[in-house]
């Protein structure tokens, strides 16, 4: 079975548009107004962004600890990024270091927590 698409609520589709293709490697192939937009990247993964407004209470509750994880090839990879988003107005959890079995960093959008980290070489 393959994961066909998720769908991440956010307040502000237009700036998660530009995070997403600007700096984690997404191409929009549709924008609906800013209140839905499909993204996709180089692994056909589908990426729906959602408006916060489209919902009945206008919120985004994400549960603690949810989040997204990208992978990069090397730890250079992982710098690279974290350089490129430090100027953005983004929070940091932390600088990139060993998390777990791997090396990375966890930043804030919105509410949505995205981790940036190296393939583990291996999973306990």
């Amino acid at each position: 079975m393959k994961l066909n698409h998720l769908n991440l609520v956010v307040t502000d589709v237009a700036k998660a548009i530009r995070l997403f293709v600007n700096h984690l490697g997404f191409k929009c192939i549709d924008n609906r107004k800013d209140k839905i937009a499909v993204l996709t990247n180089t692994d056909a993964f589908v990426l729906i962004l959602w408006s916060s407004t489209l919902n009945s209470d206008s919120s985004v509750q994400y549960p603690e600890n949810f989040h997204i994880g990208f992978y990069q090839p090397d730890q250079e990879s992982v710098m690279n990024v974290y350089e490129e988003l430090h100027g953005q107005d983004l929070h940091f959890e932390s600088e990139p270091k060993k998390i777990r079995n791997t090396f990375g960093f966890y930043f804030h959008f919105d509410r949505l927590m995205i981790e940036i980290s190296v393939v583990p070489t291996s999973f306990e």
